[in-house]
């Protein structure tokens, strides 16, 4: 065992796209840095999230946009996807769950990786225990930061779950067989992408759903739209169901007993019911913090409720945005944070400062990859009402437009901007229908930049474009 305390710079304490970031901005800055990883460097969205997930749906979305146009349709006729080769795509994407390229990225960036489970034990200091049980103890000259994640979270007290071994989204992108029955609980962003690819690959899929929507963080037109899409695609959709215990059938799945009796036969059955942190066991309880809580940041992603702004949180770990390019976002703004402070710079932590994360809260982007796809910033009309803000939604049938009409036959979509009336720009967009992620970021850029409508009236859309979308809106907005 190693008892010795080794000295750098920076700790970063987890290893996946948000830890990356904040090591490459604190090396980069001169700061010896180091990274502990208990499990694969990347992370989660490497190998059991974005990366796998997307490449489950990029098929499924080319298959759906030659099936719309005349002439490709006729080329592709009845064809579906051939399973095997997008499940090896799929691990490709994944670099077949090894991290030889990640660490290789570290070691050329000069940045140093101490594999093991990290703990906080005590003001810029960490344990790293090994998996054969060996100790080391490394100390950060100016700050630790903690990027650990989140994890799925399985509800309790339901009877047989444990026995039923459900999937989480570490399995339900990562499977090497499609199933025959899949059996989703949960209508959130994971629950309909999962629905979605497996569905697509052969699967015989139900979503069950306790509320009355899908999506329902988002403008309530996009669930509703989502769920139109999946019904068509074949998946039987139900709201308002609650599953009350899973029985497991010896070589033959689980049984998932709803509340009101019915029983449904499945051999897998993913929950898709939320996310917790990963800080159970990452030594909170060392520095005066509840283990197993969210940890509170102000904008420059610096804990709340730790004296001396040396530990910082960020990604998914301090819930401000469950999102992977806002956890990069957030560590980016950790690390010059960090670098200003060892240098003793002043920090510019006003509103859009380069030390203030104020993007969480103002211009967060999400797409959902379903067919149609889901791509939203910023409030929705009811997220803005709620804020006591004077706002008009303004939406728009986007297969109106001459654009989305030649993108695909029978275009189905619908676009909503929210105008904050006070200062005349826009504070929130949602759209749904094929291809509208590609629309995002110039949504992006308007909330974000806080653009004046007059100006953005002389940002001209090409024709012909689903972009044209834009001078509809913002003629609603002008009036």
């Amino acid at each position: 065992m190693t008892t010795t305390p080794e000295e750098y710079d920076v700790i970063v304490v987890g290893a996946g796209p948000t830890g990356e970031n904040v090591a490459d901005r604190t090396a980069a800055a001169g700061l010896r840095t180091v990274v502990v990883e208990a499990e694969l460097v990347g992370g989660e969205c490497s190998y059991w999230a974005c990366m796998p997930s997307k490449a489950l749906l990029r098929p499924v979305a080319a298959l759906a946009a030659a099936r719309a146009v005349a002439g490709s349709r006729e080329a592709v006729g009845d064809a579906v996807l051939d399973a095997a080769a997008v499940l090896a795509r799929r691990d490709a994407f994944a670099s077949h769950w090894k991290d030889d390229g990640q660490v290789q990225w570290l070691r050329d960036t000069g940045i140093e990786l101490v594999r093991g489970h990290g703990r906080l034990a005590g003001v810029r200091t960490v344990t790293v225990e090994s998996e054969d049980g060996s100790e080391r103890v490394l100390t950060a000259r100016h700050a630790v930061a903690v990027c650990t994640g989140s994890r799925p979270v399985l509800p309790q007290g339901v009877p047989g779950l444990a026995e039923a071994h459900p999937w989480t989204n570490r399995e339900a992108t990562g499977s090497p067989t499609v199933p025959g029955r899949l059996a989703v609980v949960g209508g959130g962003v994971v629950g309909v992408e999962m629905a979605t690819a497996w569905r697509a690959l052969g699967a015989e899929v139900v979503l069950l759903v306790r509320g009355n929507g899908l999506l329902p963080r988002m403008e309530p037109f996009a669930g509703e739209l989502v769920a139109e899409g999946l019904r068509a695609a074949g998946v039987d959709v139900r709201f308002g169901v609650s599953v009350a215990a899973l029985e497991k059938v010896d070589g033959a799945g689980v049984t998932l007993v709803l509340e009101d009796g019915e029983r449904l036969a499945a051999d897998e059955v993913l929950y898709a019911t939320g996310r917790a942190p990963r800080t159970a066991d990452v030594g909170l309880e060392q520095v005066g913090l509840k283990p197993g809580a969210w940890l509170d940041v102000d904008d420059s992603c610096t804990v709340l409720g730790v004296d001396g702004d040396w530990l910082y949180a960020a990604g998914d770990v301090n819930h401000r945005a469950l999102l992977t390019h806002q956890g990069k976002y957030q560590a980016r703004i950790t690390g010059a944070t960090i670098a200003a402070r060892a240098q003793g710079r002043p920090l510019d932590s006003e509103r859009w400062g380069a030390h203030a994360a104020s993007a969480d809260s103002a211009g967060a982007p999400q797409v959902v990859f379903t067919e149609p796809e889901v791509a939203a910033v910023g409030l929705t009309l009811d997220a803005a009402e709620r804020a006591g803000l004077r706002v008009k939604a303004v939406d728009h049938d986007l297969g109106a437009v001459a654009g989305a009409s030649l993108y695909a036959d029978g275009y189905r979509g619908r676009a909503r901007v929210v105008f904050d009336l006070d200062r005349e720009i826009l504070i929130g967009a949602c759209f749904v229908g094929p291809g509208v992620s590609e629309l995002l970021h110039s949504a992006t850029l308007a909330v974000v930049g806080e653009v004046p409508i007059g100006r953005l009236w002389h940002a001209v859309p090409a024709y012909p474009t689903i972009s044209e979308v834009w001078l509809r809106l913002l003629e609603g907005c002008r009036g």
